[in-house]
Order: C-alpha cells, then sequence, then structure tokens
C-alpha cells in the first residue's frame, strides 16, 4: 500500500501542481523555507498562465498591493505583466514604465530594461513604442546576441527576451536571425543551452532558448526539451542544473512557458 501511495504522488507531482503548492495565504509564492516575494509570485504567475492554470485569485490582490513597492524598472515591468495576464490593466505601473522612456527609445536604465518595457506594454495590448524597439535593434552586438546593459557580453537569456519583444514589435527578417545564430551557438551535446560560453547548461538559459524560437516560429532545436525533461524531479519542479537544484520555484516557473510552447507576451 506505501508503495502505490508513492507511485500515485509521483504521478501526480506535475510542475503546475509543484508551483501551484508553493502560494501561501498571502497570495505570494515562496520558495521551500523562504519568504513570499512579488517578483517570484509574478514570475510564478506568468509560468502558470503560459500552462494554461491559475493560481488563486488572492496572486493579483496580493501583487496590486506592494505596487509602491517595487524597487526597480524591471520588476515594475515583471508585475505589471503578471496582473495583465490575470486580467488587470496595471494603470498604475505602465505609467511608471512610460514616465522612464528617455528620448533615446531606452526605457528606465539598462538594455534589460528595455526589453522588458516593451513586453510590459506588448502585455497590456498596447503598441511597441517605436524608439523603444529602434534602441534594442541598435543594441545587438557584433555575434548576434544582448547583454543586460550596454556594452557587456551577451547572454542567452538576455538575447531570448530580445528576440521575443523584437516579435512582440512586428521585428523580422535579419536580426532574429543573427539571435537564433548566437543562440544556437550555445547549445550542448546534453541539448541544454548556457547563459554564456564555458558555463555549462541549465534549465532556465534552455527554456529562455526554447521561447526566442517559439517567437520567432523557428524550429526549436533538437535534445532541449529532453534536457529540461532530465531536470525534472519528483516533486514536479525542475533543477537549475544537473549540478544544483537552487530556487526551485523560480526555475520551474521559467521552465513551463517553453514546455508549452510558448513565448511572452503571453496571447490570451
Amino acid at each position: 500500500m506505501r508503495f502505490a501511495a508513492l507511485a500515485a504522488a509521483v504521478i501526480a507531482a506535475t510542475p503546475v501542481g509543484y508551483l501551484q503548492g508553493r502560494q501561501g495565504s498571502s497570495g505570494g509564492f515562496a520558495e521551500p523555507g523562504g519568504r513570499p516575494s512579488p517578483q517570484l509570485t509574478a514570475w510564478a504567475v506568468l509560468g502558470l498562465r503560459a500552462a494554461g492554470a491559475k493560481p488563486s485569485p488572492a496572486a493579483l490582490d496580493y501583487l496590486v498591493a506592494r505596487e509602491d513597492a517595487l524597487p526597480s524598472a524591471t520588476d515594475v515591468e515583471l508585475v505589471a505583466m503578471a496582473e495583465s495576464v490575470l486580467g488587470r490593466r496595471p494603470e498604475r505601473l505602465l505609467a511608471r514604465i512610460r514616465s522612464v522612456q528617455r528620448k533615446t527609445g531606452q526605457i528606465g536604465p539598462r538594455v534589460n530594461s528595455t526589453i522588458w518595457g516593451v513586453l510590459a506594454l506588448r502585455q497590456a495590448g498596447e503598441p511597441p513604442p517605436r524608439p523603444a524597439v529602434g534602441f534594442i535593434l541598435h543594441r545587438q552586438a557584433p555575434s548576434g546576441g544582448w547583454s543586460w546593459f550596454a556594452g557587456g557580453s551577451p547572454d542567452s537569456n538576455d538575447t531570448a527576451a530580445a528576440v521575443e519583444a523584437l516579435r512582440a514589435a512586428g521585428v523580422r527578417g535579419v536580426p532574429i536571425r543573427r539571435a537564433l545564430r548566437y543562440l544556437r551557438r550555445l547549445q550542448n551535446p546534453d541539448g541544454g543551452f548556457e547563459l554564456t560560453p564555458g558555463r555549462g547548461s541549465d534549465s532556465q538559459s534552455t527554456a529562455w532558448a526554447i521561447q526566442a524560437f517559439v517567437a520567432a516560429g523557428a524550429r526549436v532545436p533538437a535534445g532541449s526539451a529532453r534536457y529540461l525533461q532530465h531536470m525534472r524531479r519528483l516533486d514536479g519542479s525542475f533543477r537549475y542544473s544537473a549540478r544544483y537544484a537552487a530556487t526551485p520555484v523560480w526555475v520551474t516557473s521559467q521552465v513551463l512557458p517553453a514546455l508549452a510552447r510558448r513565448s511572452f507576451p503571453l496571447q490570451h
């Protein structure tokens, strides 16, 4: 009987179920042994909605109650996306995003805050700000990738997010093809993708890469989904890598859109 119960529990331990089980009474999501945060809650919301599931309604209340405490532009943009996919128009957050857009098109202090600004505005159904799109395009490195800040070394995660933002703005052609070529160079023999050359494969970088190919309408590289399945644990969560199993709620939240073949912004 004990074996049968254990087997049933293993079968029932899905990534969606794991994430839903990490929502606390406040509505926020937390890592095991940790405290809820709006950032992690936003990631969990995006992951669940990408998988066709929902958190309890308390998640939206939790996020709205903490809007004024969000410290950075990317935090504002992330939470704005989560509120949008939960059916709320985050007017105050959208106003904050618009307020930090510069004449150059840059939104907030960095390249990644500009990328996420475009994604947040598009998730809310707003047209892409053309100066911001131009800013992102001009920050593409000769390698085809993007860094999180101007002049930095490109990485897979920011490159994938840039592809999603540009595709959401209707950009096609050479910039997207160059970005996908860059990402392909970061795939390892185990099927996974790495953040930067030499770091080794990890689940989040692999998930981001898959999302970029989905956004571009390109074939997802062989072996990438298999790598993610190898990182799945018995409780339904995903390891960060073969070596590390840190931050399972964050990792699982970012893996779910890739497994569902959904890119940002999520289509309702």
